[in-house]
């Protein structure tokens, strides 16, 4: 890979990582438009920057992450990481297969749009304000939305689990930051199998030039991921998703028939 499909695909990871977009149907999308062909290490790749995006969370937000005395706090996280865990460690061949799909990801595009043109108007009335008010059970279910974006790649892991918060009678903004957190144990763990399984199974690819690849992706990401949080969070607050709606149809609509037509593969 390039020096400028590096930065490229970790600039679009760090734009569209925490907005209802999905990140990972963006760089699906962007590897044959820039000559990008998937492998044990693309795939990789683009599972460590997404990690290396999350970690401007931790960034933002470490008043929160290392607050020790806050043991709730973590408790909800493991309980709602749990189903992702378990659903990715299940359904490993099917999203090995779905990933490689564009023409499922634009449609899940499609339809995770529509969804989110009525998601301000379905979850309107929220009463629950702070993180803190947020029982286990309800951080196990916003969890279980979080499996959606697993087993429908193109979702978008923060759509899924953003609305999932929503439906528990979280505000948007509350919705939104729980649904970062939750997302640095998640794509940590994501990454540390993704490693785990190359360095096993395909050991040739880590070479020096693959870890300098690595380390520039993930720098470039977590810079943009750190502008692309505060930005969402304020536009969320007063103007709802209805615009992530539109966009999403746009794009995997222009997808699906560049798709039909033969013009991209």
């Amino acid at each position: 890979m390039t020096l400028l499909q590096t930065i490229l695909l970790a600039i679009i990871e760090g734009l569209t990582e925490f907005l209802p977009v999905s990140s990972t149907a963006h760089m699906r999308f962007a590897n044959p438009l820039i000559g990008v062909h998937p492998d044990e290490f693309i795939d990789m790749f683009q599972v460590v920057i997404q990690l290396a995006a999350m970690m401007s969370v931790v960034t933002i937000y470490w008043r929160k992450f290392f607050a020790i005395k806050r043991v709730t706090f973590y408790g909800k996280l493991i309980v709602a990481v749990v189903p992702a865990l378990i659903g990715g460690y299940f359904l490993k061949t099917y999203i090995g297969l779905a990933l490689n799909n564009l023409m499922f990801i634009a449609c899940v595009m499609i339809g995770g749009g529509v969804a989110l043109l009525f998601v301000d108007r379905f979850f309107s009335e929220s009463t629950i304000h702070e993180e803190k008010d947020i029982t286990y059970t309800r951080a196990f279910i916003i969890g279980c939305f979080q499996v959606l974006s697993i087993v429908f790649p193109g979702l978008s892991r923060s759509a899924a689990t953003i609305i999932g918060g929503m439906s528990q009678r979280l505000s948007r903004s509350v919705a939104a930051e729980f649904s970062f957190f939750l997302a640095v144990p998640t794509m940590f763990a994501a990454s540390a199998k993704s490693f785990l399984d190359v360095y096993n199974e395909h050991p040739n690819v880590l070479v020096r030039e693959n870890y300098i690849t690595l380390g520039i992706g993930a720098v470039v990401s977590y810079l943009v991921a750190l502008l692309a949080i505060e930005l969402f969070i304020g536009y969320l607050k007063k103007h709802g998703f209805k615009v992530f709606g539109w966009y999403r149809i746009a794009l995997g609509s222009v997808v699906l028939i560049l798709l039909l037509t033969g013009h991209m593969q």
